[in-house]
């Protein structure tokens, strides 16, 4: 069986680890990200002398992954610090002769999930993740989602809790679903970090609120017929029962499906591959590329 190499590129950290084809992580290894010359020397050092078949990479983002296009490879208009329009496919296919997979970290963990995980068996999936930012990816007919680049789903905008004054965090948009929402927005409107905020207070009903939303709009947009969320956000057990809630509410009984309604526990989940579904994303990305 073929080694695969992954990397999970976060902005907070990079995680890169060796795996096989059918998903199983037998290494791993993480380091701060920091700048692209010292994090991908490290990224490197990892890979070197490993016999990895192909190397597949989940990447935060905004991300060029349209093959054929003249960025394609680069992570483009990131507010990180050092690493807008940086080409890391150009880096990585300099130092290993072999096939790149490339895509969000969020397409990348869709896809995982499909593979390996919560969406096995199904021909649709969408993975949110809920943490630093916000973002979704989605397999429609076993395969990712891309157009004129790739999707945003996190910058969606949504209507106001009508007791939130917060301004929102997004450099772009201010007020958008991450603006609103990511754990930074969660801390910086009450606060003090999201994980010191107790299960009863009022933030998660504002959360599910949020979120809920969004959800609305996927499944009205897309009709995936799993949805896995994932992110730091969503280690909080009490999020879940409160966006089924919201969710049953905002649908108003207007799409009619026992997904949404009596399954809708079985229906929105979290990842069945846990802490491991960016890794295993990337390994399906190297996975796809080999193939």
């Amino acid at each position: 069986m073929n080694l695969l190499g992954a990397i999970e590129a976060g902005g907070t950290k990079f995680v890169c680890g060796i795996g096989t084809e059918d998903g199983k992580v037998e290494e791993r290894v993480s380091f701060p990200t920091t700048t692209p010359a010292e994090t991908m020397a490290k990224v490197d050092s990892f890979f070197e002398g490993k016999g990895v078949q192909a190397i597949g990479v989940g990447s935060f983002g905004p991300i060029d992954p349209v093959k054929g296009s003249a960025t394609y490879g680069y992570i483009t208009t990131t507010p990180k610090p050092h690493w807008s329009q940086y080409d890391i496919v150009g880096h990585l296919s300099s130092q290993f002769n072999v096939p790149i997979g490339f895509d969000t970290d969020v397409n990348g963990a869709a896809l995982g999930e499909h593979l390996w995980g919560a969406g096995q068996g199904k021909d649709s999936c969408l993975y949110i993740t809920v943490g630093t930012g916000i973002g979704a990816g989605i397999v429609v007919n076993g395969e990712l989602i891309h157009g004129l680049s790739h999707p945003e789903m996190g910058h969606i905008l949504v209507r106001r809790h009508p007791e939130d004054s917060y301004e929102g965090f997004c450099p772009y948009h201010g007020d958008c679903l991450e603006g609103l929402a990511a754990g930074p927005a969660i801390s910086k409107r009450w606060g003090v970090p999201a994980v010191e905020l107790s299960a009863d207070h009022p933030a998660w009903q504002m959360e599910a609120y949020y979120l809920a939303q969004a959800i609305m709009n996927y499944i009205l947009i897309v009709s995936p017929e799993k949805i896995i969320m994932g992110g730091g956000v969503m280690k909080q057990p009490q999020l879940f029962p409160l966006i089924h809630k919201e969710l049953k509410n905002l649908l108003n009984g207007y799409v009619q499906h026992s997904a949404l309604n009596d399954d809708i526990e079985q229906y929105i989940v979290s990842p069945q591959l846990g802490d491991n579904a960016g890794l295993c994303g990337a390994l399906a990305l190297a996975k796809m590329a080999l193939s």
